[in-house]
């Protein structure tokens, strides 16, 4: 049945921006909720949930984003350039955002990483850590989080910031560790590859919960013009993790430590290696998401990791199809 059918013509609108890794799920999930939503992006959409109105457009032109975002009552910014296009394209895109959400008089709610705090002290990063960044990626994040936040306390519209780890999960061929170089590897039985020490603990999220999570934030008043870390399981280390898909895909999957000259040299055939050498302090040390906040607020925690672990691996044995067969 059309779910369309179910969304009353006055139902509040909310724009979701950016079809990636979660901005489909953040809409499927509206949608299931009786909202109106719209999705936005650059380019031809694929996979749009049936009753979700598209609109195609570039929201870093002040001008497009305002039209993109008209009559939006609550706008989720999901948009991530690639890495490689970051000094050029990040900052435009957040002024384009927040232009055009303060023009609707739209609720904000913008998806964020964890880079500007650096080396939190201990490895643990409450929302009241200090920035620090420690990296170049780390600073633009940095920069981007405090115009959104300079135009909240200027009055120009209501902004709540989730803050979420690196991704794992069905549909996160992005993800920095559990993504496109990874999965074909764990599924043929190869060791997988770390860019730094994989016995510290690390904390991973689970896309789902990442959607999950930001509906939470736009749908929810306690949230709003909050900053909140978004719900983690455990942080396991990442040899941990690797060994548990290991036992599940039924093979020994080991932890392969690629050095950081390696990713860079590697780098010229591949840039984004380069610049995912940058952030390899990140498993050099514990790097632990504290989401004590989110979830004594709303009452809802993450995905447990026995759950986690045989969905990411059902998804990727679809997706990559790999040439071995399902372990008995």
């Amino acid at each position: 049945m059309d779910p369309a059918k179910h969304i009353e013509t006055h139902a509040p609108l909310h724009v979701v921006l950016g079809a990636g890794q979660i901005g489909p799920l953040v809409a499927a999930r509206l949608l299931d909720r009786g909202y109106r939503v719209r999705m936005v992006r650059r380019g031809r959409f694929q996979d749009v949930p049936a009753g979700v109105e598209t609109m195609s457009g570039d929201v870093s032109d002040p001008k497009a984003a305002a039209e993109l975002m008209r009559g939006a009552a609550v706008v989720y910014n999901t948009v991530n350039p690639p890495y490689t296009d970051w000094p050029q394209k990040l900052m435009p895109l957040v002024r384009g955002v927040v232009s055009g959400a303060a023009r609707a008089g739209a609720h904000l709610v913008s998806l964020d990483n964890l880079y500007m705090y650096g080396q939190a002290p201990g490895g643990r990063m409450t929302e009241d850590c200090p920035i620090a960044p420690c990296s170049k990626k780390g600073e633009l994040r940095a920069k981007a989080a405090a115009e959104m936040i300079a135009a909240r306390d200027r009055g120009d519209l209501a902004l709540t910031i989730g803050r979420a780890s690196d991704f794992i999960g069905p549909g996160a061929t992005l993800s920095a560790v559990f993504g496109d170089r990874f999965w074909p590897r764990a599924l043929s039985g190869k060791a997988g590859e770390v860019n730094g020490d994989p016995d510290q603990p690390h904390s991973y999220s689970y896309v789902p919960d990442v959607a999950d999570a930001l509906v939470t934030l736009g749908t929810d008043d306690r949230a709003k013009n909050g900053l909140w870390h978004l719900p983690v399981d455990t942080a396991l280390t990442t040899r941990e993790v690797m060994t548990r898909i290991g036992l599940t895909v039924g093979r020994d999957l080991r932890a392969k430590c690629i050095p950081n000259w390696v990713l860079r040299g590697l780098g010229i055939f591949s840039p984004i290696l380069t610049e995912l050498a940058e952030m390899s302090y990140q498993w050099r040390a514990p790097f632990v998401l504290d989401d004590t906040r989110f979830r004594s607020t709303f009452g809802k925690g993450a995905t447990p990791w026995d759950e986690v672990i045989p969905a990411t691996v059902a998804w990727a044995r679809g997706h990559y199809a790999p040439a071995i067969p399902r372990a008995a």
